[in-house]
Parts: C-alpha cells; structure tokens; sequence
C-alpha cells in the first residue's frame, strides 16, 4: 500500500451515472490489474474504494459510478483538484493461468478493471474474449475503450435494447481456456457455474475501511472466512463457498 497524491487530470461522464476519472501521480504501487484505490474525498470522512480500469507510468483510470454522497462530491470537482490516494491495495488478477484464450466477463462497474487486464494479457499474446453485461443500451459505457484494443465484445442487455437480450450468462457459449469476471456476487455465481474452466472471480461489493481492519466485506472460501479488501477482491472460483 502506498499513499501518494493525485491530481484529476480527466473527470468526463460516460452515462447519466458513470464517468471516467483519470488521475496523474505515481502508480509504482500498482502491480496487477484487478487491483483498487482508496480516494480520500474532500469534507468526508471515510475514503472510498474504486478499482483500477487502467494505468501506466504516471497515470491512473477509474471507471465510477454516481451511487451517494462520495460519488456525487467526486463527479463535481474540477480539473486540477489534488487527491490524497491510497494505491496498490488487494490482490489482482494472476495472469498466468489465462491460456491462448481467456473469457473476461464483466456486469455494471465491474468491467472497470477488466480492461487492463485485457491490455496486459494482449501483451503477453493472449487472445481475449470478452462479454460485457448491462441493464440497458442508455446504461452501456466502455465499449471504445475495448474496441481501441482491438477487442469487441459480445453485448448483453436485460431488456434487449441491444446486443444479445438477457443476462451474460447467455453469451457465455465460446469455447475459452480460462475465465475471469468481475461484477455483482449473483454475476459472478451464475458465471462461474456456467464456465466449464477454472477462473478468478473479483469481487465488486461495498467496503468499509478498504484494508482488511473492519471485517465488514468477507467472504465465506474453502480456506475459512477471507476480505474482499485484503484477501481479495480477486479469488479463485473454485475457493468460493457460495451461500443458498
């Protein structure tokens, strides 16, 4: 974990309630797709966590969603503005398990880290498939960004606005050496008991300290209870107990 101070270089909405922040400072703490950050958000308490979309040498993208009090305080500042982060926390995607062909399945904000795991796994000459989930076309962001890579993922909309109509699950079919998701705990069920591979699963679930001190984000594993925060947010599905 480092602490290092940012300045919003690029704070653009996607939707009506998803922007993108990208932030200057020093990323050296970041080691992994998959892991997050802890902005300190000006007059509230408590830091809130968002994942890493992307990053290089002296910048970082967070894909967000306008949800509360944080969220709407962040989408108004302005460009300039300097934030105290805390960075390179949780356990990312380990990518050498992927094979020639890895599926990344994504629903809502959890597409956001997905998409550097899909830079990095290009580097190392994989060839990504990647499903993306939403309610509806109006709630669709990201895209471009995939396509910029070369990639152009099959779409899911649960009301069939666009792309395939029901749930991620349904374009779940393509034939892949590995699986990784990131969205909702239900998603993230209903993906793993589909994908005949073996797989990680990142979890997007709501946090309270975001370094493992509260106990309030743990997960039931084969392993005994483990932080989303500390010990994820990215598990292995087959480590997952999932509740009935």
């Amino acid at each position: 974990m480092r602490q290092s101070l940012f300045t919003i270089a690029e704070n653009t909405p996607l939707t009506a309630s998803v922007a993108r922040l990208r932030l200057r400072g020093n990323t050296a703490g970041i080691t992994a797709p998959g892991q997050f950050v802890n902005i300190a958000v000006p007059s509230l308490f408590l830091r809130r966590p968002f994942s890493v979309c992307d990053w290089d040498e002296g910048s970082l993208t967070v894909l967000y969603q306008t949800v509360g009090k944080g969220t709407e305080l962040l989408r108004s500042l302005p460009l300039g503005t300097e934030l105290d982060l805390l960075t390179g926390l949780g356990n990312g995607f380990d990518m050498s398990c992927a094979g020639p062909t890895p599926l990344l399945v994504g629903g809502g904000t959890g597409i956001s880290p997905l998409l550097g795991l899909a830079r990095r796994l290009l580097g190392q000459g994989c060839e990504p498939r990647v499903i993306l989930g939403f309610r509806s076309a109006d709630d669709m962001f990201a895209l471009r960004l995939f396509h910029a890579l070369g990639l152009y993922p099959s779409v899911t909309t649960e009301d069939g606005s666009f792309g395939i109509r029901g749930r991620v699950t349904d374009a779940m079919d393509l034939p892949h050496s590995y699986l990784y998701a990131c969205g909702p705990e239900a998603m993230l069920r209903a993906a793993a008991e589909k994908s005949p591979a073996e797989g990680q699963l990142s979890f997007d679930v709501r946090m309270g300290c975001g370094f493992g001190a509260c106990m309030g984000c743990t997960k039931q594993t084969v392993n005994g209870p483990r932080r989303v925060c500390k010990d994820g947010p990215v598990f292995r599905k087959e480590e997952i107990l999932w509740e009935d």
